[in-house]
């Protein structure tokens, strides 16, 4: 211990980089963590459609067009805080939530979960992790 309290004293600046790394470090992996709230993969994303789980997709209709899962539902984010109501009957199933990247679809997920929905979950990596491991999306 003495030796540590030595080195701070002799190297400021490199104890002070490395504390900030750390705290650096602490405040990213608190953060990925929330951003993947309830997060699943693909293949737990195809058992969770399997049984007749609710999907939403969040991105624009542009891009729900150009591509999206198999029975999935467009349902942008700004509609989200309104969707409460429509899809009441769902409070108790299982909801998928899907975005391009998994970065907006975990607060929706999050959001749907303040809203009641007990079984809102994210797709860890978004359409982007779904193509990866070339599975099939339907086109309109």
């Amino acid at each position: 211990m003495e030796r540590l309290i030595e080195y701070v004293g002799n190297h400021p600046v490199l104890a002070g980089a490395a504390v900030l790394v750390a705290v650096l470090a602490v405040i990213f992996e608190i953060r990925s963590r929330a951003a993947n709230f309830r997060a699943i993969g693909p293949q737990d994303a195809i058992r969770l459609m399997n049984q007749n789980a609710l999907v939403l997709d969040v991105r624009p209709p542009e891009a729900f067009a150009a591509g999206h899962l198999t029975g999935a539902r467009n349902l942008p984010l700004d509609q989200l805080a309104k969707a409460g109501e429509t899809l009441k009957k769902y409070k108790e199933k299982p909801v998928l939530v899907y975005c391009d990247t998994g970065a907006a679809s975990g607060p929706a997920a999050r959001k749907l979960t303040e809203l009641g929905f007990t079984k809102a979950v994210n797709l860890r990596g978004g359409l982007t992790a779904w193509r990866a491991e070339n599975l099939p999306v339907v086109r309109n």
